[in-house]
């Protein structure tokens, strides 16, 4: 039996998914976050000891982090439908993206979410005008460029194909997913048609919606 400890409206959702795609029978453990912090509920630490999810029960092992659990379920479950051959460009650019969207521009992404805390949120009244103003500053003249190289990226990535890696869709597109999502509510996309239109088509997909039935109303 596979177990996945599902927290909502976050990266956890991509497991459900792959397991649609795959058409593998699981089990749901749900955690809600908190909702004055948004973080994950201290249970989740008796599952992997940072408390984060997705994590996956299998086999008697207990996997974490998004790339490498994608990578194990392919292993165990793909028939070459979702990850391409190895040795082939299309391979090359799946692992690529596997791990970019972690290790690259989620980065930058939070980084916008801190920015616009601290530029929007409450902070005590003497540093408020100063502590808004670095953020502004920092925003701006850091963070803004960087993400607009990786949209630009990612937007010309796409254009040949309408996928992330090679001809069809794969396991790289449900990586990507959440962070093209998070540009979405951080309303990014405006100008990155490729981008705007490939988030159409992977929410459209049926294992999508049924990934999304499964673990709750998924909004970022």
């Amino acid at each position: 039996m596979i177990t996945v400890h599902h927290l909502d409206n976050s990266r956890s959702q991509r497991v459900l998914w792959l397991l649609e795609e795959l058409g593998q029978d699981y089990a749901v453990v749900s955690y809600r976050r908190d909702p004055a912090t948004r973080r994950a509920p201290d249970a989740l630490r008796k599952v992997h000891p940072l408390g984060k999810a997705p994590v996956v029960e299998l086999d008697g092992l207990v996997l974490a982090e998004s790339g490498a659990i994608i990578e194990s379920l392919l292993d165990r479950f793909d028939d070459g439908l979702l990850r391409p051959a190895a040795d082939t460009p299309a391979r090359r650019a799946f692992t690529y993206w596997l791990h970019y969207a972690e290790g690259s521009v989620m980065p930058q992404l939070l980084l916008r979410v801190v920015f616009d805390g601290i530029e929007t949120g409450p902070l005590p009244l003497l540093v408020r005008p100063l502590a808004r103003a670095l953020a502004r500053g920092v925003k701006r003249a850091v963070v803004a460029p960087q993400l607009r190289l990786h949209l630009d990226h990612m937007e010309a990535s796409l254009a040949p194909t309408g996928w992330f890696a090679g001809e069809a869709f794969s396991a790289a597109d449900i990586q990507m997913s959440f962070a093209v999502q998070a540009a979405t509510a951080l309303d990014l996309l405006a100008d990155y048609p490729a981008l705007a239109a490939w988030q159409a088509r992977i929410e459209a997909r049926p294992a999508w919606q049924r990934g999304v039935a499964r673990g709750g109303p998924f909004s970022l």
